[in-house]
């Protein structure tokens, strides 16, 4: 008997795919159940969920497309109502994020086409790539320009003289309530030259076909649980011919840990601890990403402040 194989992903996931009558090659990111365990641990407005969903959801189609061994980050950074958003993925497809909220928030009717200015206001976005102490960072830069997501990341784009890309983002909640985002993105390597001003012209009419029948997505077909990534792919480009690869798996893991939070609070200091000690005694940390907390006592700090002496001390000692 054979083993019987494992089902296809369908969400949760990235579906890589290239069409076959031009060469393109883009990214479809799904987000069901990662997404909603994500925003739904926090208490956001409405506005703020749908914007993090679609910014989650741009973050893994980034991540996606670079190879690299570590944590790629998403950030945003401005003067509005929500002056700070994070993204981040890891090689592995572990995804979390959260917002920062400071500001009263603008209704949901008042927004339209523009949550950037409205909710993030003047600003940057950074794309940022750590593949750990010995490798070198990457980092690209760019302003909040336009009214949505899709506006600033092809104000990037536009910048890079590496590739063509363009992009489709949507979040939003499905008939049963739950959150979900999408991300679909076409992307064109540069021309290496010598093919001719014919071919040339060919290749960017491919490429504006391939935008066109991107753009054609709608919302409703990015979100609905109930339409795979191959059923979508295929209807979009189907004329075109369209083929898939092995899709990726993405999951909702924050990387927090007590450990870390330990070591975090003995790093700033016993004296400043007190001044953030409860009434109980206790100092309490919250992670950002997972809205988990953790309390550690005297005797917990204690501890930690030991290991941590133990293994300065073992560095120290000659081999």
């Amino acid at each position: 008997m054979s083993a019987q194989s494992a089902p296809a992903l369908t969400d949760d996931c990235v579906q890589p795919f290239l069409i076959d009558a031009s060469g393109v090659n883009g990214r479809l990111v799904r987000l069901g159940e990662s997404i909603d365990g994500i925003l739904t641990r926090h208490d956001y407005p409405e506005p703020v969920k749908r914007l993090l969903g679609e910014f989650l959801a741009l973050g893994a189609g980034l991540a996606t497309a670079l190879k690299y061994d570590g944590v790629f980050t998403l950030q945003t950074k401005g003067d509005g109502p929500v002056p700070m958003m994070v993204a981040d993925v890891t090689s592995e497809g572990a995804v979390r994020g959260f917002a920062q909220v400071t500001g009263e928030t603008p209704a949901p009717e008042t927004i339209g086409d523009a949550p950037v200015p409205k909710l993030l206001g003047e600003g940057y976005l950074a794309f940022t790539v750590d593949q750990g102490a010995d490798m070198d960072r990457y980092q690209g830069i760019v302003e909040l320009s336009g009214g949505t997501l899709e506006d600033c990341v092809h104000h990037y784009f536009e910048q890079s003289e590496q590739f063509s890309s363009a992009i489709k983002l949507s979040a939003g909640t499905a008939r049963d309530g739950r959150w979900r985002a999408a991300s679909l993105s076409v992307q064109r390597l540069p021309d290496e030259g010598g093919t001719g001003a014919t071919a040339r012209e060919e290749t960017e009419d491919d490429w504006r076909r391939a935008v066109m029948l991107m753009a054609t997505a709608k919302e409703a077909e990015l979100l609905d649980p109930e339409l795979t990534p191959d059923q979508l792919l295929f209807r979009l480009f189907h004329e075109d011919g369209v083929r898939v690869f092995e899709p990726r798996r993405l999951d909702d893991r924050c990387r927090c840990s007590r450990e870390r939070s330990g070591r975090m609070l003995i790093a700033l200091g016993r004296e400043e601890l007190e001044d953030l000690k409860l009434e109980d005694g206790t100092v309490e940390v919250t992670c950002q990403f997972c809205n988990r907390s953790e309390r550690f006592t005297d005797a917990d700090l204690d501890a930690f402040e030991a290991e941590i002496a133990a293994e300065e001390n073992a560095e120290e000692k000659p081999q």
